[in-house]
């Protein structure tokens, strides 16, 4: 089994990203920075419930919040993305082996 160093921060950020709610809040962010406010609206839930959400993704540093004047602003950070990329890439080499097999039983039972 392969053991990932930052297994907490992983959890962090799969937990975060398994739930349909903040997978459309990132889709949001990544066309840029918006207000809390901008990005609630689209969401048929009340102010709180939506806030909730954006501390999980704060939590697993998906999303920063800043503030400008009044306004608190959201903005998309990519990089956890990244490291669960690089997770889910060290099992590439464990797929192509079984899909490799899987070829040769076939190529074998022409």
């Amino acid at each position: 089994m392969v053991q990932y160093q930052g297994a907490k921060r992983l959890d962090l950020v799969a937990g975060a990203i398994a739930d349909p709610t903040r997978r459309a809040i990132l889709a949001r962010l990544s066309r840029g920075p918006t207000t809390v406010s901008d990005v609630a609206a689209a969401f048929s839930m009340t102010l709180t419930g939506f806030c909730k959400h954006v501390r999980v993704l704060e939590r697993a540093r998906l999303v920063r919040r800043t503030r400008r004047g009044r306004a608190k602003v959201l903005a998309l950070s990519p990089e956890p993305l990244r490291e669960v990329a690089e997770w889910t890439l060290q099992y590439e080499k464990f797929w192509n082996e079984r899909l490799d097999r899987l070829q040769a039983f076939f190529e074998k039972e022409e």
